[in-house]
């Protein structure tokens, strides 16, 4: 708690963090005025200024010319230039990562599945259900179904502490080199909320990527289940000339970024 012997520029920037920590301040917020701050603290704008350029470089806000300080949103942001894991993904955010296998075993591919792969409809495939978690709380919920010849690969292997990506690549060498996603909102249905401990019927971002080799075998097909509490994805679009139709262009950069 800030004193009458804190200098002033700091009894500013504390206050305005007790506003955010304790709510009074949301997300987006945006915070009073340069004049607003320095009349109720009696200080000048440079010491406003000095207040406000603190919490920015601590990241707690941010500023927009002409606009005013408006209160950062507190998520953890990484970046997916390139195509990455989910523990590539918590780690770059910041986060601890953790996964814990549900149930896995073989089942016929349906039609969603078979589709995706490249396959026929009805050909065995192996399917792995995991819960992700992000320093100790529950992100998302993973579908993944693979073809037989690289399930194989992945016998003996705890994936609990290991990544299909990191079997693959450092013990096989096979490249996991490109991922096609789609991106959706949907209705939580019961059996997935209730892995992720969120009511029937809540608005979760469902993730399906296609993964494929350099020589592009489909290795998985993945549907995941993020709360849309904790996650939201950002994508980064350069203006320029259309591309023709069905032309796949590479996306400079996609982000999805985590809430605390």
């Amino acid at each position: 708690m800030a004193t009458s012997a804190t200098p002033r520029h700091e009894r500013v920037s504390s206050w305005i963090r007790d506003q955010i920590e304790t709510g009074a301040l949301l997300e987006n917020d945006q915070l009073p005025s340069e004049n607003q701050l320095g009349q109720r603290f009696g200080v000048s704008r440079i010491t406003i200024r000095r207040a406000l350029q603190t919490l920015e470089s601590e990241g707690l806000i941010f500023r927009r010319q002409g606009l005013g300080s408006f209160v950062a949103d507190n998520r953890l942001h990484h970046g997916l230039e390139h195509l990455s894991d989910f523990v590539e993904d918590m780690e770059a955010a910041g986060l601890q990562p953790e996964s814990i296998v549900l149930e896995s075993g073989t089942e016929s591919a349906g039609s969603r599945v078979a589709a995706a792969l490249n396959i026929a409809e009805g050909t065995t495939v192996f399917r792995i259900d995991r819960l992700r978690k992000g320093n100790g709380e529950t992100l998302a919920y993973d579908r993944t179904w693979m073809p037989m010849f690289y399930a194989h690969l992945l016998q003996q292997k705890d994936l609990e502490s290991t990544t299909i990506y990191h079997v693959l690549e450092e013990e096989h060498g096979i490249c996991v080199c490109k991922g096609r996603f789609r991106i959706e909102a949907i209705n939580a249905p019961n059996d997935v909320a209730q892995h992720l401990d969120v009511p029937w019927g809540r608005a979760l971002l469902l993730i399906e990527r296609t993964t494929l080799s350099d020589a592009d075998q489909r290795i998985y097909f993945q549907q995941r289940f993020y709360r849309s509490d904790k996650v939201a994805y950002e994508l980064l679009l350069q203006r320029g000339k259309r591309p023709k139709k069905n032309t796949e262009q590479p996306v400079k950069s996609l982000e999805p970024v985590f809430k605390p």
